[in-house]
Parts: structure tokens; sequence; C-alpha cells
């Protein structure tokens, strides 16, 4: 595919009136979907050839507003030319911004047609034909790239170092990274590394790596953003007379006050406890009862809970 026959505004799905930070926003967007490294749908690296050549055009001002001026053709016109028909256009008509295609049989918005025979004659003895670098000349910024890493509750609520290995590009080459895991890191957040995403083009600087993490579910840690919660198994004698139990958290065992006639499901907050947040107030940590009743009794337990139920005038189900 070349990408000269085809508009480069059109490719990067930007109109002619583009601020440059729109022309390279798209141009990272199209590149990271296109890029070899990234995509093995076939005809994708012609796509990112395409890309890169329209962002190298459209990024750099002289050569955008030739390419404005001159259309498809525009490589073949010398500096001096592009300057000489800007001065007679501007004589003749005032200033203005023309579109693409003046010279070619198409109209500029401002002034009048540009003739390049009669520009490029002494030149060339004729109209150009071929010449030009197809890929511009300035450097080119690599696109970013994603990965995904999966952590332990653990992980997200300490932080600390961390080496991750990832699938290679097109080569097949894993890589290996030392990673910092920031403490109170949550579910779907993006941890960037600079400079580690697909390589740049004639001494552009690389993209960056965006890691997208995921915390894996845990046998006892609920997550919900920073709040956490957990189980707390209490015996039926504590749940009603109350107690004081022992609760392990990510950042250590603490001792969890549970008040007289406590039922299951009742949720004890901890404020504060949950997962870190280094830019605002943490989340909390729950203990949720759930009252435990011995599988099997002992003679004496037996009594107790016999001569319980024969004392007690408490009927859960009578009081809903």
């Amino acid at each position: 595919m070349v990408a000269d026959r085809r508009d480069f505004y059109e490719i990067l799905g930007v109109p002619r009136t583009a601020t440059a930070e729109e022309i390279q926003r798209a141009y990272r967007t199209l590149a990271r979907r296109n890029h070899p490294d990234v995509n093995k749908e076939p005809g994708a690296e012609d796509r990112f050839k395409d890309v890169t050549e329209a962002y190298d055009v459209l990024s750099d001002p002289k050569s955008r507003r030739k390419y404005d001026r001159f259309g498809a053709q525009w490589r073949q016109v010398p500096d001096d030319v592009e300057q000489r028909a800007g001065a007679r256009q501007r004589a003749s008509a005032g200033a203005g911004y023309p579109g693409q295609g003046a010279g070619f049989g198409g109209r500029g918005d401002v002034g009048e047609e540009v003739d390049l025979e009669d520009l490029l004659g002494s030149i060339f003895g004729g109209r150009p034909s071929g010449g030009g670098d197809r890929f511009g000349r300035g450097p080119v910024p690599g696109a970013d790239t994603e990965a995904e890493i999966t952590i332990s509750v653990e992980d997200a609520y300490h932080g600390g170092r961390r080496r991750i290995t990832l699938p290679g590009g097109a080569g097949g080459r894993t890589r290996e990274y030392e990673v910092t895991i920031p403490a109170g890191v949550t579910e779907g957040q993006r941890i960037r590394l600079a400079g580690q995403g697909s390589g740049g083009a004639r001494g552009g600087p690389s993209g960056d790596l965006y890691l997208v993490v995921h915390i894996a579910p845990h046998p006892r840690y609920k997550l919900s953003g920073r709040d956490i919660t957990v189980e707390v198994p209490v015996a039926p004698w504590e749940a009603a007379l109350g107690a004081t139990v022992p609760v392990e958290t990510p950042g250590g065992a603490v001792r969890v006050a549970v008040p007289p006639g406590t039922s299951s499901g009742r949720r004890l907050r901890l404020r504060g406890q949950g997962l870190p947040n280094p830019r605002g107030a943490p989340g909390d940590f729950y203990a949720e009862i759930r009252v435990m009743v011995p599988a099997r009794l002992s003679d004496a337990e037996r009594r107790l809970f016999e001569e319980l139920a024969t004392v007690s005038s408490y009927n859960p189900r009578g009081d809903r």
C-alpha cells in the first residue's frame, strides 16, 4: 500500500483543521493498534507504515504546509518553489490557507490556482516525476503497549519490587522487568514503565509500557475497591456474651471486639485498615461475623444447650 495515494488526514482519521496534539493522539492510538508486535492480523504492518508516514508528514509544520498546498506530489516540490508559490498567491489574492490539490486541477480555499508547470519548468524541464524519501525525515516516537500482571492482595497492600516475565513480540523472545508495585495499587490500575514500549523510528524515543494490574482471588479476603472484608467465625456464647477475637489482616494480626448480642452477617469496621492510598484516605477493613455451632456436642455441652432452650424465651423467627 502506498500511502501517498491516500489522504494523510484520512489515514489518521482527523480533520484538516486538526491541531498538532490531535494528530499526535490519533497517531499513538493507531500505531499501538497496528504495531506488528501487538497486531498479528494480515495488513496490520502495512497500516502501521501508512500511519507512521502520515504522522511524519503532518507532525512537521513545514512538510504539512507543503502537503496541504501541493497534495500527493508535495515531495517533488523543492522548498524554494513552495515559497515562490506562496508569495505569488499572496501577491495576487492575499494570504490564505489553500486546500490540497492546488496546482493540479484542484482549487485552494483562498486565491488563485498554482501552476506547477510554470513554477517547476525551469528546474525540471516539465512536470516533476519520482524522487523523495518515502517516510519523511523526522524521528517518530514508538507506540505505547500494554500487558497484564496478576498480584496477590498482600502485594497490593504492601507493594514492593517484583520481577515479571512477559511474552516477546514478533521475535518470540520473553522479556523480564524489575517492577515496583506501589503500595495500595487497585484492580485495573496501570503501572507505567517509561521507555519500555515499542521502539521508535529514525532515532525517535521508545513508547511506554503500561502494566494493567489484576488482583488474584484470595482464600480469605474479599476486595471492593480499597475495602477488605474477611469472615470471622465466633462461637454462639461469644456472639451472645461478647468477646475479643483475633483477626488476621494483610497488615498483621489485630484483635476485634465483638459486641454482646452479635448475629451472623454483622460487619465490624476497622477504619483505615484496608488498602493504603498514597493520594488520599485508605480503605477500611471489615470483619464479617459468622456464628458457628459445634458439629458434635459433648454430654455437658448438650445439657447446657438443653437448659438454655428451656429457660430462654428468645424466638429468632418470631422477632422478624
